[in-house]
């Protein structure tokens, strides 16, 4: 049986806040552990290496032919607390040169528990043991020229105090462990960082810190708004992911607890707030990536938009984010950046198109890979609205006159009911749909006062049939977004950083409070889509499915969502209800001849 988690608590100050914040007892390590196969665990986290502590060994050794490490090297922080790194260095050294730094409190050496490592939608072997998760691998970096840091942050592993997670305690140890790294006699003061997830998601903070000898960062998919984009998504707690991840924190101290957090201040706060990094102060280079697939995305581009820096690039691929990262194709693709700011090579780096889109299609097949744009989102896009109606469960050009209406039972259905409700729309031309969409919608509850709304966007071919796309052989349900409807006040401040001509393209929710709704009392809510990029051709159809629960079968990920569904949804269209949704039309950069070029 597993052991019950156990909590401190202490007064903290947030952005100017004082806030009693909760910390976990962390997983303790344990240093008997001579060989233990994770791989063979029930725990998906545990077989990718993620909280695994070894024993603490300060040691130096040939690592792999070639590469030397410099095991638990202790780094003191501006407050006396000890922090340890492993750090992996090309052997017999000639000439100084850069680091790599893994940021996170994913164990630094999984494969000293490992007999073998592998993460999903990678082949075995195709990443060395000596690699953090989610992380550049040594065994490739060093080859290159570069050392690789792997770095436990405070409170994890054998570091001391206390995991803070993405905020500004964490922020400033980055900036402490970058110039402390900079001063190592065998590098040449230019630092980089890299990683995707969760060790992407630390750059964005530690870059806005501005330690001088930062030079680039590559976040490769990052949520950047722990509240928004994971814990409240529309409104909607999510909390059994977030408890995963912080029960397979192995360490000495406390864990920051955000799903405790979220329970004791479920409305945004300085606490919240804290873990938002300020992208406009970040100003050096940024190789940016984002997955059509993946929670990500939101954070991701939100990063590449705000962020001011002249030298950014952003890369969205319709792959998982493991199998993009060890690509031989990516990997050579982020050296040459590394190689252009880490080293500066002048490799002609900077011809690289600022902006690189997959143009999903249907299945694992793309209309377009890798197409060049110079800014995201595209300059070119035509926001056009579609318009529902219920009568027939269709989307029209224009508003609909008629008042109509469609129900879906909010909870699990029972027989005779339905659990979801779709409305299509046939496109007349071949079409595409790059960027942000907005879903308008008239709702009302039947028999509870309040409601959560799933909604997805999906292809279907021209008999109605479903045309998904797939990410590591699954099917996907298509760009997303949610909705608790007693949180659909919006935030106009946030939504002025998402303007095109003058206008918002995006809503977003403030999430200070929570309105009730009355019987019979008829509302507009305004949902979130994430990007995407889609290309229907003609004859194929436009899919809104909206329904009271997730719907996905099959993912490997422990994501759930604490629903408050109860009596029937119930949808309202035409007239005064004029319910849309708006998406980013896409015209042919170029047509002639009956030609379209895209």
């Amino acid at each position: 049986m597993a052991e019950e988690a156990r909590f401190i608590t202490k007064k903290e100050v947030f952005k100017g806040e004082e806030i009693e914040a909760i910390y976990r007892v962390a997983r303790q390590p344990v240093d008997n552990q001579d060989e233990i196969d994770l791989s063979q665990s029930a725990d998906p986290m545990a077989r990718m290496g993620q909280g695994f502590c070894p024993a603490f060994n300060q040691r130096t050794y040939e690592a792999a032919p070639g590469i030397i490490c410099h095991q638990d090297v202790e780094v003191v922080m501006r407050d006396g607390c000890k922090i340890y790194t492993d750090l992996f260095l090309p052997k017999n050294l000639t000439e100084k040169i850069p680091c790599i730094v893994s940021w996170s409190w994913f164990g630094k050496r999984p494969g000293d528990g490992m007999s073998e490592w592998q993460i999903m939608g990678v082949p075995p072997h195709t990443v060395s043991k000596l690699a953090k998760f989610e992380s550049s691998d040594p065994a490739y970096w060093c080859y290159q020229g570069y050392a690789v840091a792997n770095v436990d942050v405070r409170g994890a592993g054998h570091s001391e105090g206390d995991v803070h997670m993405f905020t500004h305690q964490d922020r400033e140890d980055g900036y402490d462990f970058v110039e402390w790294l900079a001063q190592q006699e065998w590098c040449n003061g230019k630092i980089g960082m890299t990683g995707n997830s969760g060790v992407a998601m630390h750059q964005w903070g530690i870059a806005a810190e501005c330690p001088p000898h930062l030079t680039c960062i590559a976040p490769w998919e990052c949520t950047t708004d722990l509240y928004a984009d994971s814990l409240f998504e529309g409104g909607i707690p999510a909390l059994s992911f977030n408890e995963f991840i912080a029960a397979q924190v192995t360490g000495l101290g406390g864990v920051d607890d955000q799903v405790a957090m979220a329970r004791k201040y479920p409305f945004r706060n300085g606490y919240w707030n804290d873990k938002v990094a300020e992208f406009d102060k970040v100003r050096i280079p940024v190789y940016q990536t984002a997955g059509w697939s993946h929670f990500h995305l939101p954070g991701s581009s939100r990063a590449y938009i705000r962020c001011k820096s002249r030298l950014k690039w952003f890369r969205a691929h319709r792959d998982f984010e493991w199998p993009d990262t060890y690509s031989p194709e990516n990997l050579e693709d982020l050296k040459r950046f590394y190689d252009r700011y880490l080293k500066d090579i002048h490799n002609g780096w900077e011809m690289t198109p600022k902006v690189r889109i997959d143009v999903m299609d249907v299945m694992d097949h793309d209309f377009q890979s890798r197409r060049p744009e110079n800014e995201w989102p595209l300059k070119r896009t035509e926001y056009r609205k579609y318009y529902l109606d219920a009568a027939n469960m269709t989307m029209q050009d224009e508003p609909v006159a008629v008042e109509s209406s469609v129900s879906y039972v909010g909870e699990t259905a029972e027989d005779g009911y339905i659990d979801r409700v779709e409305f299509d729309m046939e496109f007349k031309e071949d079409t595409e749909l790059t960027g942000y969409m907005w879903l308008r919608l008239w709702v009302e509850a039947d028999g509870h006062d309040d409601m959560d709304m799933f909604v997805n966007i999906q292809k279907a071919d021209s008999q109605g049939n479903w045309l998904p796309w797939t990410t590591l052989n699954e099917p996907h349900p298509g760009a997303w977004g949610k909705m608790r409807v007693s949180r659909r006040e919006l935030w106009p401040e946030e939504m002025a950083k998402y303007k095109f001509k003058g206008k918002p393209y995006w809503p977003v929710q403030a999430q200070l409070k929570e309105e009730k709704l009355k019987p019979g009392e008829i509302v507009p809510v305004d949902i979130a889509i994430v990007p995407s990029s889609r290309f229907w051709h003609k004859g194929q159809k436009l899919r809104i499915q909206i329904a009271g629960n997730y719907i996905r079968e099959g993912w490997f990920e422990p994501l759930s969502w604490d629903t408050d569904n109860h009596g029937k949804h119930i949808i309202h269209t035409g007239g005064k209800y004029d319910s849309w949704l708006q998406v980013p039309f896409i015209p042919p950069k170029f047509e002639t001849d009956g030609h379209q070029y895209r």
